[in-house]
Formats: structure tokens, C-alpha cells, sequence
């Protein structure tokens, strides 16, 4: 056990394989915040399943929520396993299902449009059609460079991530939007979405220029990041074809329980869902 402390080229060995692993940049990003924050917990000792179960421990009493202390956990086992340390590894949270989410966190198809409108008034044109191109496509904000503009003439990108490839289509209104925009920007080919200097757009400038639209827009702040765009795609599309396998084919997902977190009702739609039960008389 003397030789199981985290050192910082353990961190670089261990980025460098989760980037052979494809794995999203998103991903490889949170996994090593994660495993960094357990190194700072250890301050110098040595990693035993002692020293992570206190770690687990220490999360839930600052009132972090399981989900979250799981998802630092599933972090942590990824490492313990490259490392070797796989015997160091401590049981899950076990979680029931979600039967609703707050409400305060779903983003609905008026405050969308209102965002949308926001931005045009602002005169942010590429963020305007860059909301738009997420929810009407559905594409996670790692996958907006496959929107180019040889996707917009064919009308269908194909995304390659997390070693799987699929197929989008992207609706021909969409479509002749994304191509004015590119002719005006002068982009002949390639990705459509660059900053001024042609580099792509990353997730984190993305996230602040939504976020500066809240205001503006009279959206709460908690309910306007990126991903929430994909989760109103979801919605709305599950509603109008009604078959969860098509849409996980759709999203990317290799199960369909994931999907199902995405169609979870509000709080507000299962009680009402309760009050057509009528069993109060």
C-alpha cells in the first residue's frame, strides 16, 4: 500500500488514456477534476478503500447529492482500475429511479423561443442559429463541429464519438440557415460554428454566451446551459413519434434507460397526472 498515492504524472498517464479511449473532452475533463479532488482529500496518504469509502463519506456531508457523489465515484473507479488499485474501489449510492423533475430546471419550448429572440435582438446572429441548431438536431454542444457545411447541403451530418458513429438528419429550414450564415461568414466548407480567429467554439464559451442571454430573455439562469437544448429536443420529439428506441438511436445512446431520464415528467405535470387519477373524493 505504500506506493498507492496519486502523483501528478499518474494524472497524466491517466488523461492520455482516457483520450485513447475517444473519450469525450467533457468527460476527460470532469474524470480528472474528480480524481483530483480525491488526491487533495488523501493530502499525501495513500490510496486504500478505507481512505476512498471516507472520501464518500466526506462528499454526502457537505450535502452534496448522490448523484453527484456517484458520478465522482464512477470517476474515481475508472482511475483505481488503471492504477491497478481496483481493490480500492467502494459500493455505489443506490438510487431510485426519479419519478419527476424540478421544474425549476426544465427549460420549455416559450422560454426557448424567448432565448432564441434574445439573441436575434442582440444581434447575435451565430448564437441565434446556434440554439437553434442544437434543438432542432438534438447534437451534444462536443458535437456542434459536426455541422458543416457539407452536412447542411446533404442534410444530414454523421457524428463520430465515443467510438460510435450515427447519422442526424437536419431539417431543410435548418439547413438554408445554416448555409446563408456560412456564405456570409465567408466558410466554404468545413465547420460552420468558429470563433473569429476560425478555431471551434468550446463548450465553455458556449455555456457564457447562453447564460448572458438570461437576463434579456427573462429565463431563469438555472434552467440555461447547453444540454438542457437537447433535453427540450427530446421532449418534443418523443411526443410526436412516441417510440423511446427511435429517439435513443437518434441522441446516441447505447441505452434506452439513459433516454428515459430525458423524458422524465415535472413535478408539476405528475401531480396533475395524480389529480386525473380521482381517487379523493
Amino acid at each position: 500500500m505504500k506506493n498507492r498515492s496519486i502523483s501528478g504524472e499518474h494524472l497524466i498517464r491517466f488523461r492520455k488514456r482516457l483520450e485513447d479511449e475517444e473519450r469525450s473532452a467533457a468527460t476527460v475533463e470532469k474524470y480528472l477534476r474528480d480524481v483530483a479532488q480525491f488526491a487533495s482529500f488523501l493530502a499525501g496518504g495513500v490510496v486504500t478503500k478505507a481512505s476512498v469509502a471516507r472520501w464518500k463519506e466526506r462528499l454526502l456531508e457537505e450535502g452534496q447529492s448522490p448523484s453527484t457523489v456517484n458520478g465522482k465515484l464512477t470517476a474515481l473507479d475508472r482511475f483505481l482500475a488503471f492504477a491497478g488499485w481496483a481493490d480500492c474501489r467502494v459500493r455505489h449510492l443506490k438510487l431510485q429511479r426519479r419519478l419527476f423533475r424540478d421544474s425549476d430546471r426544465e427549460l420549455t419550448r416559450e422560454e426557448y423561443g424567448r432565448l432564441v429572440a434574445a439573441a436575434g435582438a442582440a444581434g447575435k446572429e451565430r448564437l441565434e442559429l446556434l440554439l437553434e441548431s442544437v434543438c432542432a438536431t438534438g447534437v451534444r454542444v462536443s458535437e456542434v463541429r459536426y455541422l458543416t457545411v457539407e452536412a447542411a447541403q446533404r442534410g444530414r451530418a454523421e457524428i463520430s464519438l465515443k467510438g460510435k458513429i450515427r447519422a442526424i438528419l437536419i431539417p431543410g429550414k435548418l439547413c438554408r440557415k445554416l448555409l446563408k450564415y456560412a456564405r456570409k461568414q465567408k466558410i466554404a466548407s468545413g465547420e460552420i460554428f468558429l470563433t473569429r480567429g476560425g478555431k471551434s467554439l468550446s463548450r465553455k464559451q458556449i455555456w457564457a454566451e447562453m447564460k448572458g442571454l438570461c437576463q434579456k430573455a427573462g429565463v431563469a439562469s438555472s434552467k440555461v446551459f447547453p444540454h438542457n437544448l437537447r433535453h427540450l429536443f427530446a421532449r418534443t420529439f418523443y411526443r410526436a413519434c412516441r417510440d423511446v428506441a427511435k429517439l435513443a438511436d437518434v441522441l446516441g445512446h447505447s441505452s434506452i434507460e439513459t433516454t428515459r431520464i430525458y423524458l422524465i415528467s415535472t413535478g408539476a405535470e405528475h401531480a396533475r397526472a395524480l389529480e386525473r387519477l380521482r381517487l379523493v373524493s
